[in-house]
């Protein structure tokens, strides 16, 4: 079944119902079929960024994944292989199968089934498909979703801070930065995925020089194979954040470059 939306009128983007949604057209992604297995109408993240175009993350959820309404691996594989034979049929291709929805992927209980049963749907009704991730990078360093990881076709992992507190600040997580790093490091090749935001009060600002050395830094130590970079474009948790303007991303992107690293702004 294609996912419909939960309503919402403060602004944010709705959650998700199903699991199917799109496609949509992406600069970054192209044609992507977006796959969401995370609870239907429930954020479940191990992350709590401030600039999240779906809201907060509903802690509770995190103390007891297990008890959690996730939609069977099953289920997941036999509603994106029907909806990719109707694009099929209809004459839409599609560059990628895109396992993002509103919260974590790999936090799902049965991520390596999803991952492998996605494989074989895809190799039967679009092999020309790739199948990417949009992951905040929290459980790379977790072996069994490690492996499953690496049988992606494409990883878009999120590094917003290179520094433990503007990792708190910014992305609201316990989650260590240098675990975080490191596993991303031995997870090539990657795309890192920032996004630069900053409050009034300078409380929240990772595109700061002070924030932006360290981050350099890490990337310097992961070696991505690219770096997107970007800021606002949708209705963030935290209302006061502005987003950083286009000629600072640009500076960013050009401080990547000079460290021998691919980087574009979005």
């Amino acid at each position: 079944m294609s996912s419909a939306s939960c309503s919402r009128t403060d602004g944010l983007l709705p959650l998700h119902d199903g699991v199917v949604y799109g496609p949509v057209t992406s600069r970054r992604l192209g044609v992507s079929l977006g796959v969401n297995i995370l609870p239907p109408g429930r954020k479940v993240c191990s992350f709590n960024c401030v600039y999240c175009q779906y809201g907060w993350t509903d802690g509770a959820a995190l103390h007891d994944l297990a008890t959690l309404d996730w939609p069977a691996a099953d289920g997941v594989v036999a509603d994106v292989e029907r909806r990719l034979e109707d694009l099929a049929l209809a004459g839409t291709h599609v560059d990628r199968v895109t396992l993002a929805g509103h919260g974590e992927p790999t936090l799902h209980p049965d991520f390596p089934a999803i991952v492998e049963g996605l494989r074989e749907a895809r190799d039967r009704v679009a092999a020309s498909s790739r199948i990417a991730i949009l992951s905040n990078s929290s459980t790379a360093g977790d072996p069994r979703v490690r492996a499953s990881l690496l049988r992606l076709d494409e990883r878009y992992m999120k590094l917003d801070a290179g520094d433990q507190d503007t990792l708190r600040h910014v992305n609201a997580t316990a989650s260590r930065l240098d675990d975080i790093v490191r596993a991303l490091a031995s997870l090539s090749p990657i795309v890192v995925q920032a996004m630069f935001v900053r409050s009034p009060d300078g409380r929240v600002d990772n595109s700061s020089p002070g924030a932006l050395a360290p981050w350099l830094g890490a990337l310097a130590t992961i070696r991505p194979a690219e770096v997107h970079i970007y800021s606002l474009d949708r209705v963030p948790a935290w209302r006061v954040l502005e987003a950083i303007p286009r000629a600072r991303l640009a500076e960013i992107a050009r401080a990547v470059e000079q460290r021998g690293f691919r980087a574009e702004v979005f």
